[in-house]
C-alpha cells in the first residue's frame, strides 16, 4: 500500500462561512494543492469505482447557498448537494434538531423498536402523503426506497413484471437498476437483473403504454415526474395523467419515483399533485432530512399490508428510521412546510425562469427546460456539459454535468439561493460556456 502523505497545512485554516448568502471567492484555481492532495490520498485506500474526487474541490464547509473547500476557495452552489440541501446546507433548524437528538439517542434498534422521533416522523409523511388512505415504510437510501416499492408491488399483485421508461434512474442496487433505463449502468450487470422489466420511452404514446400493459403481466408501472439524471427530461402534457389511468385500467400499481421532486423542488410538495394524479406508492428521500441519510415509501395502506407482519421482517436495515436522521427529517419538514420558505423558493422558481435566457441564446445551447428549481440547459456537443461544470469551478459556481452523453448542464440550487447569487452565477455560467471559451481562442 503506498504511504499516506500529509498534507501541508497552512497556518492558518480558511476562513470558515458565517453565511449562506456569499458570492464566490478564489484563492487558487481550483482543484487546489490541497484538494488534489487529499484526492492523491484517498486513492490509496479507496476502491477506484467510487473514487471519483480527482480533479474535484474537496468541500471543507458549506452554509446556506455557499461550499467551502480546503483550499479556502468559496462557491455559490447550484448541485444542493446532488438535490439534498433544497432548504440551504446546514440550516440551523436542522443542526439544533440533530444536536438534541444526539445528546437523547444516538442509535436505536432498526425495525425492531420505535422511538419518539420515529412516531412523528411517520405521523407527519402521511399527512403529506399525495394518496388517500397512507402509511409509511421506512428505507435506508433512495435506491432502498425503489427496493421497497417493488417488492410490495410484488407482494400485492402477485405480478412481476415491471415497466419502467428510458432515461430513468431509480438508484444501483440491483432491484432499482433492473427498472432504470440507463444502458451504461445496467450493462455490467445484465447476468444478474431479472427480465421481467419492459422499458418504453419516456412519454410514449398511449397506443405503445397499451400493447406494454395488456397482457396484466405487470405489476407496477415506475416513473419520475421529471428525469433528473437525464437531463431534466420533462414530460408531454397529461401524459402522467395518461400513464396512471392506463396503470390502473390493467391492474398495475404506479410507482412514483420522487426523490428528486420530493419536498417542493418544481413547485408542490409532491409533483404528483401538481400532475393531477393520485401514485399508489411513491418513494421519497434526499431533500426531505436537510442533509442526512434518509428515504421512506408512502403507500396505500392496503398495499403495504400484503408484507407480513409476524416473524423477520423481509425487508429491513440496521440504520432503518435512524434517530439523528428522523429528527432532521421532522425539522427539515417544518421549514419546508413554512409559509415564508415556501414563498422564497417560488420566487426563485420564477427568478430563474426569467433569468436563465440568458443561458439559451448561448451559441451551441440546444435547449434550456425546467420548473421551479430544477432546470437543465442542453448543448449540442457531447461531453460539453462536463467540461463547462469543469470551467465553471473557475469561476466559482459549483453544477453538475448530466445526460446520458453529459451534454447537459444541470442546476438545481438551494432554495435559498439569492438573487445576487443567482446573476453573478448565472454570469459565470455565461462567461465559462463552449461557446465562450471558442470565441477565447
Amino acid at each position: 500500500m503506498p504511504p499516506l502523505r500529509r498534507t501541508r497545512r497552512s497556518r492558518r485554516e480558511p476562513a470558515a462561512l458565517s453565511r449562506g448568502d456569499l458570492l464566490p471567492r478564489l484563492r487558487v484555481p481550483p482543484p487546489g494543492p490541497r484538494a488534489s492532495q487529499l484526492a492523491a490520498d484517498l486513492g490509496a485506500f479507496e476502491a477506484p469505482g467510487v473514487n471519483t474526487a480527482r480533479g474535484a474541490p474537496a468541500w471543507r464547509e458549506a452554509r446556506g447557498a455557499n461550499v467551502l473547500d480546503v483550499d479556502g476557495n468559496r462557491y455559490v452552489d447550484l448541485t444542493s448537494g446532488f438535490g439534498v440541501a433544497l432548504v440551504g446546507h446546514r440550516h440551523p433548524a436542522i443542526v439544533a434538531a440533530v444536536r438534541r437528538q444526539a445528546g437523547r439517542l444516538l442509535h436505536g434498534l432498526g425495525d425492531v423498536a420505535a422511538h419518539p422521533a420515529r412516531v412523528a416522523l411517520a405521523a407527519a409523511l402521511v399527512a403529506r402523503a399525495p394518496l388517500a388512505d397512507a402509511a409509511v415504510y421506512f428505507a435506508a437510501s433512495g435506491a432502498d426506497a425503489v427496493e421497497v416499492a417493488l417488492k410490495t408491488a410484488l407482494l400485492a399483485t402477485r405480478r412481476a413484471g415491471v415497466l419502467a421508461f428510458d432515461g430513468g434512474y431509480h438508484g444501483l442496487t440491483l432491484g432499482a437498476l433492473a427498472a432504470g433505463g440507463r444502458d451504461a449502468f445496467r450493462a455490467p450487470f445484465a447476468a444478474h437483473i431479472h427480465p421481467h422489466v419492459r422499458h418504453l420511452p419516456y412519454g410514449a404514446p398511449a397506443a405503445a403504454l397499451e400493447r406494454a400493459l395488456a397482457d396484466g403481466a405487470v405489476g407496477c408501472v415506475v416513473v419520475e415526474p421529471v428525469q433528473g439524471r437525464a437531463g431534466v427530461v420533462l414530460p408531454p402534457v397529461g401524459w402522467l395523467a395518461e400513464l396512471a389511468a392506463l396503470a390502473r385500467r390493467h391492474g398495475a400499481l404506479l410507482v412514483v419515483d420522487e426523490i428528486l421532486t420530493g419536498g417542493g423542488r418544481i413547485g408542490p410538495f409532491f409533483a404528483s399533485l401538481d400532475a393531477g394524479i393520485e401514485p399508489d406508492l411513491v418513494c421519497c428521500g434526499k431533500a426531505l432530512a436537510g442533509g442526512l441519510p434518509f428515504a421512506a415509501v408512502l403507500g396505500r395502506r392496503e398495499l403495504l399490508a400484503a408484507w407480513p407482519a409476524n416473524g423477520e421482517a423481509l425487508h429491513t436495515a440496521t440504520f432503518l428510521a435512524h434517530p439523528l436522521a428522523c429528527a432532521a427529517a421532522l425539522a427539515t419538514l417544518r421549514v419546508l412546510g413554512s409559509p415564508d420558505f415556501t414563498a422564497r423558493a417560488a420566487a426563485l422558481g420564477a427568478a430563474i425562469a426569467t433569468s436563465v435566457e440568458v443561458l439559451s441564446a448561448l451559441p451551441g445551447v440546444r435547449a434550456v427546460r425546467g420548473r421551479g428549481l430544477l432546470w437543465g440547459v442542453e448543448l449540442d456537443q457531447d461531453g460539453g456539459a462536463v467540461a463547462w461544470a469543469r470551467r465553471a469551478l473557475g469561476a466559482g459556481i459549483l453544477a453538475l454535468p448530466s445526460g446520458a452523453r453529459g451534454e447537459v448542464l444541470e442546476l438545481l440550487p438551494p432554495a435559498v439561493l439569492t438573487t445576487r447569487q443567482l446573476a453573478v452565477a448565472l454570469d459565470g455560467l455565461r462567461r465559462t460556456a463552449p461557446a465562450a471559451q471558442a470565441l477565447r481562442r
